[in-house]
């Protein structure tokens, strides 16, 4: 048996999607269940088409 001295480095670059119900949205965060889980993200990691006031 041989031995491989060198690493192999694997990247992996890609998009999901997941669907979910909006719970929640403060001045700057957005409150998403998914699954049995309230998620909490960003507000500026989203692309809005209007303001959100």
């Amino acid at each position: 048996m041989t031995t491989n001295s060198e690493t192999k480095k694997i990247d992996v670059n890609s998009t999901i999607s997941l669907k979910g119900i909006v719970k929640a949205i403060f001045n700057d965060t957005i409150h998403v269940q998914i699954g049995g889980k309230i998620i909490t993200l960003p507000k500026g990691d989203f692309f809005l088409d209007k303001p959100m006031n």
